[in-house]
């Protein structure tokens, strides 16, 4: 009786020790399998975008996301360079982290003490807006990266670009490259103009802020400066 009391004792220290393990192993697996899936059907709705309905809901329950997809061609080029050069200019060449940037954003967290930025690639943006909460937190942050590799193994660069200029937030309630052109300027997303797209580029990291502060002096200088850059950037 003492030995079998003995051996399912260590039967549950075993599961306390591989349950949390293979849960973490499922929930990458569900990643994966989800990401596969998306490289060839468009998703609908991500998880970034599902907290913020919810949070529109919560004051009008009749609240609707503003977003159209739109395929790769039917985007301004001037929206994917001015894109890129503001928020990964190395985008053609990394496999989904910028270790650099990242270096960088760490010892910047560590002067400050706290999480104030990530250094993150497109690729981890993306990952992110589809599968995370917008917390800031290294665990967060290491999730993150494992499914940036994740979308750089299945998908094109083209492909990652495509999904992240449909489902970016572009201010509130507002997803998406058609959604933010028509918002902010009343044209489709293709036919956005140089400093059209490089505005909307400026206003990613904050962009209800800037949907509510449209003409600050930051957001013109900064669009100036992403419009003389995005020559330079490098399509995929």
């Amino acid at each position: 009786m003492s030995r079998a009391r003995h051996k399912g004792g260590r039967r549950w220290v075993k599961w306390i020790f591989l349950g949390p393990l293979l849960l973490v192993l499922l929930l990458q697996l569900y990643f994966f399998l989800q990401i596969c899936w998306w490289s060839r059907f468009n998703p609908s709705m991500t998880s970034f975008m599902s907290a913020q309905l919810g949070a529109l809901r919560a004051t009008n329950p009749n609240a609707a996301l503003e977003q159209k997809w739109m395929p790769y061609g039917a985007i301004s080029a001037n929206l994917k360079r001015a894109v890129i050069a503001s928020e990964d200019a190395n985008f053609a060449e990394h496999d989904g982290v910028d270790w650099v940037a990242l270096e960088k954003a760490y010892a910047r967290n560590n002067t400050r003490h706290r999480v104030v930025g990530g250094g993150s690639t497109i690729t981890q943006q993306l990952a992110k807006n589809l599968f995370l909460s917008g917390s800031r937190n290294y665990l967060r942050k290491g999730q993150e990266m494992v499914i940036a590799f994740m979308l750089e193994t299945v998908m094109s660069k083209q492909r990652i670009l495509e999904i992240y200029l449909n489902v970016v937030e572009f201010g509130r309630g507002v997803f998406g490259a058609e959604a933010a052109a028509r918002h902010y300027f009343g044209v489709p997303a293709a036919s956005l103009n140089a400093a059209q797209a490089a505005k909307l580029a400026v206003m990613l990291p904050n962009p209800r802020f800037y949907d509510r502060h449209r003409d600050t002096n930051y957001l013109a200088r900064r669009t100036s400066l992403i419009v003389n850059r995005m020559n330079s950037a490098e399509l995929p």
